[in-house]
């Protein structure tokens, strides 16, 4: 997607004298399929008159045409030498012309799109049958040749490709102006079984080998894919082409092309994130057909008994509500006939004792609902209440809290010795709280240049490093750190200030 040019071979299709153009070309296609790849001039000629039936087809004009074609590149000449017997003749330059392959393929679209819509598309179901029988195969076919990997790789792209258009084309004819017009015409209800039954298969059968092809993709790991995919394009690199793109793209494209096939051919079956798959859209689209078709042949047969006359059961009717008995009889039979004159649709959230839609409002058990009016000015009531007094709960905690402080502090005060706490000193197993605060100390003493603090209970401090290291034991292991101390003043205790 690098070098876009355009694309001269088919100037012929929009030129002002295309209807010649085409009518040449075409001609040259034909005589391409019978094998009769070269052509000269007057064969040329023999043909427009044969097909146009003028025999007095300038060659002055097929001449001019040519040479037009040869410019835009349909056409290829080839110099005919070998019946030359003057100069003259040499010098005349007598041509036979072929066809490009860019005019070929260009002069087969054009085959298919006049074809269109008279190709009829199908669905079969045998081709999932091939694609799950080829996806068995990717375990095996890293040690397979080159040339069986590639028939693998095409067949498998052959297969999802008529798949594609098979599906398309038929589902196509639905969703067309004819198809709609025959859909609601009378002599399509002789054939709506045989479409119902026959689109009900192809469901059935997609659903069922769509477990199978889709397990088959989950068993392909990433690295298995990656692998496979590098070999796939490898062995179309191997074969030779005359014309190809130029070296330094061709793998670069082959790879986008190769990964991106396969891509597609996942997502076919495999959803993505948030995202239905082709192959679910399918099976939707075909119910929602089905659906169309018996919708439609019900409303033609409706319309078509809707003529009848009604004179008798009217009559019926009418005879029915002579003999009621009373006038809530009477509102039951025009219940019955004429439906519920005044309803009343209820909306509910409530959880279901069945998930059935077919089960009756009736066979529900009875709930409660509050419901809401649909006013602007509706407030919702609100429940006036008082709050709980915590004042002895607050002061229980408060307590506790000062119970477990003092308890801390008594147990930090017990370690120190003659106002003075060496780490050294420290053989007994420390608890974690211990811990904690002799690390918050130093901490505290280090963000000072006089290595000094203020303990939370109010005791000042100096702190000394004695250059080597010690070992605490915690409860939670052991503490390795340099051997500090801690040199308290003479009042230790805040309280005896």
């Amino acid at each position: 997607m690098k070098n876009f040019q355009p694309v001269n071979e088919a100037a012929y299709l929009t030129a002002p004298n295309f209807e010649r153009y085409r009518l040449i070309m075409r001609l040259f296609y034909r005589e391409y399929e019978k094998m009769h790849f070269q052509l000269d001039a007057e064969g040329m000629l023999a043909l427009l008159k044969n097909y146009t039936g003028d025999q007095n087809y300038p060659s002055d004009q097929l001449k001019a045409d040519l040479e037009s074609l040869v410019a835009w590149k349909n056409l290829v000449t080839i110099q005919e030498v070998r019946h030359v017997h003057s100069i003259a003749e040499y010098k005349n330059r007598q041509f036979r012309y072929s066809m490009s392959e860019s005019a070929v393929e260009i002069e087969r679209l054009t085959v298919k799109l006049e074809n269109l819509f008279l190709e009829s598309g199908s669905l079969s179901t045998n081709l999932f049958a091939r694609l799950n029988q080829a996806l068995e195969q990717v375990p095996r076919l890293s040690r397979r040749p080159a040339k069986e990997l590639s028939e693998w790789w095409h067949n498998l792209q052959d297969d999802f490709k008529r798949l594609n258009q098979n599906y398309q084309d038929y589902l196509r004819e639905f969703y067309s102006g004819k198809g709609e017009k025959l859909l609601k015409s009378f002599e399509f209800i002789q054939h709506k079984d045989l479409f119902v039954t026959y689109l009900t298969a192809f469901v059935q059968e997609l659903k069922d080998n769509e477990n199978l092809i889709t397990a088959s993709l989950y068993q392909v790991s990433p690295l298995i894919e990656s692998q496979l995919l590098d070999l796939v394009v490898q062995s179309e690199l191997e074969i030779p082409h005359a014309a190809s793109e130029k070296q330094e793209y061709r793998e670069e494209n082959l790879r986008e092309n190769i990964f991106g096939k396969w891509q597609s051919f996942k997502s076919w079956f495999i959803p993505a994130a948030g995202q239905l798959s082709e192959c679910e859209r399918v099976m939707e689209i075909t119910n929602e057909v089905i659906r169309q078709i018996i919708q439609n042949a019900a409303l033609l047969v409706q319309f078509q008994n809707g003529g009848l006359s009604r004179k008798s059961e009217y009559k019926k009717l009418l005879e029915m509500f002579l003999t009621c008995q009373d006038l809530e009889e009477a509102h039951k039979l025009a219940a019955h006939a004429f439906g519920i004159q005044q309803v009343r649709h209820y909306r509910v959230n409530g959880e279901r004792a069945t998930d059935s839609i077919n089960s009756s409002p009736y066979e529900e058990k009875p709930a409660e609902y509050s419901l809401k009016p649909w006013v602007r000015t509706y407030k919702p009531r609100l429940d006036k209440s008082g709050f709980l007094d915590r004042r002895e709960a607050k002061l229980k905690q408060k307590a506790e809290h000062l119970a477990q402080m003092e308890a801390e502090r008594q147990l930090m005060k017990g370690f120190i010795k003659g106002n003075r706490l060496n780490l050294a000193d420290l053989q007994d197993i420390l608890p974690a709280v211990v811990c904690e605060t002799l690390l918050r100390w130093i901490s505290l003493a280090y963000t000072t240049s006089s290595r000094s603090g203020i303990t939370e209970y109010g005791q000042s401090f100096t702190l000394t490093d004695t250059g080597r290291r010690c070992v605490l034991q915690t409860e939670n292991g052991q503490l390795e750190l340099p051997e500090y101390v801690f040199n308290f003043e003479e009042q230790q205790d805040a309280r005896t200030r």
